[in-house]
């Protein structure tokens, strides 16, 4: 069958024409009013149902005013005014609020010769489904914005390094120093002592600390993904990115501080970018001509030996210097073993309440399971004890941890304590005191020398005695070194 053409009208236009009218009169019989005005913001044009609903009861009395005359509160100007529509907007009116929208008429050489608009709703319930999900999107980015502020705050203070010992006591007064000034920081130390916990507690006493703390790993992330994860990306920058391109850590932490641990780890290609970065305070994002300027503090970490590094060629000299303006050094546990008690119960508080919750008990320890943690060398540090401290906790069927129990969750190099003299049953069999306090001595400092690994120095500084009466001991009680 062939199609009827007939009735095509011979002029397009003609069906443009037929398509306005058409749409005019759809909008004008649903929608609940309909008025019209000219490029002064005068009416030429209301329906009746509007009219009406402002008060005029016929139509004509309201052509030739102004529109604000007419409907009070009216933005008709505005789009007159501008050019430019409102889409959707809330009307308020003596009755129910309209949902309107707005649209200027333009003639053939796009100048605005007045503008139409159209009150769609006036029961906001028709809206009720849109409004609902529209709150529900915007409760849900509130709550995801806080979560990320949060995140990028400090979560440590200077309270959280515990510890009195001279040599915590040192680095705390360092730290405190460090965040009344705006410059560079390199932590040093083995892993596991703190550092980054003085990167936080640094930035929350700065006054940097209402902004962003953005902390990067460098040593967990692939060097070919340093680049964009410092500077970010522009969109299509490289095989397999965004579509809307990626804020690099730099652009994150704005007015903040930028955290990079393991700092050492840094590829030498990547070293030379950041230190102009540190230099200039711009930077482009990967394949963008866009010049970013940034305000960042930087406080770095590193549990190698950077000085060995450059030497060796594998960190920059320069960038090092920029780095090293203000060094602490997070000491190892094994040389503040005087905190090591504080430590201890600071962890089993937290680890009580995580380990049972609705249990009022705490857990303790024995004197010769401290006796223990003090003697061995702790070559994770901080982050071992704890680890040790979580075992115990997770696996005691009491809350009073000995050395026996503590002991199988500790290092190979574990010194076990000489277990208590049984108590004598004879008067035979009683052992003088000053042979029974010569062969507990003589243990003791067995146990400190193999501790520090023969070290003596180390191993007196441990107990609490000099070096020369070290040696002397030693001497006297025939202690092989």
């Amino acid at each position: 069958m062939l199609n009827d053409w007939t009735h095509v009208p011979v002029d397009y236009s003609d069906v443009l024409r037929r398509a306005m009218d058409s749409l005019f009169k759809t909008f004008e019989n649903f929608s609940e009013g309909t008025f019209i005005v000219d490029k002064d913001a005068r009416v030429v044009w209301i329906n009746k149902r509007y009219a009406a609903r402002f008060g005029f009861g016929d139509p004509e009395d309201a052509i030739g005013r102004d529109c604000e005359a007419v409907i009070p509160n009216s933005l008709m100007r505005e789009v007159v005014t501008t050019g430019k529509p409102i889409l959707l907007d809330l009307l308020e009116t003596d009755r129910e609020p309209l949902v309107v929208t707005r649209l200027p008429l333009k003639d053939d050489f796009g100048k605005t010769v007045g503008a139409i608009g159209f009150a769609l709703f006036d029961e906001m319930k028709a809206l009720t489904p849109l409004f609902s999900h529209y709150s529900r999107v915007q409760q849900e980015l509130i709550a995801t914005r806080q979560s990320l502020a949060q995140a990028r705050r400090a979560k440590y203070t200077f309270a959280s390094f515990v510890g009195t010992s001279t040599a915590s006591l040192d680095v705390k007064r360092q730290a405190r120093r460090a965040a009344q000034v705006d410059s560079p920081v390199l932590l040093s130390g083995e892993t596991g002592t703190g550092k980054e916990l003085l990167a936080h507690a640094i930035h929350g006493a700065s006054a940097r600390s209402a902004r962003p703390l953005v902390s990067v790993n460098v040593a967990a992330i692939p060097d070919t993904l340093l680049e964009v994860e410092f500077f970010g990306a522009s969109a299509g920058a490289y095989t397999g990115a965004d579509r809307k391109g990626r804020v690099g850590k730099f652009e994150l932490a704005d007015g903040g501080t930028l955290f990079l641990d393991e700092i050492g780890d840094m590829p030498l290609a990547l070293q030379g970018k950041l230190l102009r970065v540190l230099q200039e305070k711009e930077f482009e994002p990967l394949g963008s001509n866009r010049i970013v300027r940034t305000d960042v503090r930087i406080i770095a970490a590193t549990s190698a030996d950077l000085p060995a590094l450059v030497a060796s060629g594998r960190f920059r000299a320069d960038l090092f210097y920029r780095l090293n303006v203000l060094a602490i050094h997070a000491p190892p546990l094994r040389q503040r073993v005087g905190d090591i008690e504080a430590l201890v119960y600071a962890m089993l508080e937290e680890l009580s309440a995580d380990a049972r919750p609705r249990h009022a008990g705490q857990f303790v320890l024995h004197d010769d399971a401290l006796r223990l943690l003090c003697a061995y060398s702790w070559p994770g540090n901080v982050r071992e004890l704890r680890n040790a401290l979580e075992r115990a906790v997770m696996l005691s069927d009491s809350e009073h941890i000995d050395a026996r129990a503590l002991g199988s969750f500790m290092g190979e190099e574990t010194v076990t304590p000489e277990p208590e003299p049984p108590r004598a049953s004879t008067e035979e069999e009683t052992v003088p005191y000053a042979q029974a306090m010569a062969s507990f001595e003589k243990q003791f400092l067995t146990d400190a020398l193999h501790a520090s690994g023969g070290r003596v120095a180390e191993a007196a500084q441990r107990i609490g005695i000099g070096r020369a009466t070290m040696y002397k001991k030693i001497v006297a009680l025939g202690i092989a070194v």
